[in-house]
């Protein structure tokens, strides 16, 4: 796999499959929708809207490709986005989970780089 090339496709296409069943299934007051930043290589799954009076804005999912892995920063979804890019073929070596703190990352079945 062409990690220059692939990489940005596969989170692109992983993350708009996401927003595009969350927008199906959950509240129409609540916009979900995806922030692409390809010259940086930035992908987030942003909400924003209004539930029971209140302010609804946050990322669901940040995730970064740096040095040709994906760095995931934040995650809020059920199985993981990590659980998906495997399943896509990528090398548990070449995923960070970045929101666990550098020396808890030994733990986990992903990269422990810092």
């Amino acid at each position: 796999m062409d990690k220059l090339t692939e990489y940005p496709k596969l989170i692109k296409r992983i993350l708009t499959e996401y927003v595009e069943l969350s927008n199906r299934h959950f509240n129409s007051n609540i916009e979900r929708f995806l922030i692409v930043d390809e010259s940086q290589n930035n992908y987030i799954w942003m909400n924003l809207g209004w539930q029971n009076g209140e302010r609804i804005s946050g990322i669901t999912v940040y995730v970064r490709i740096r040095d040709g892995r994906f760095w995931i920063e934040e995650d809020w979804t059920e199985e993981g986005i990590g659980t998906d890019l495997v399943r896509a073929g990528v090398p548990k070596d070449d995923i960070v989970l970045a929101f666990h703190e550098p020396q808890m990352r030994q733990y986990t079945d992903f990269s422990v780089v810092s």
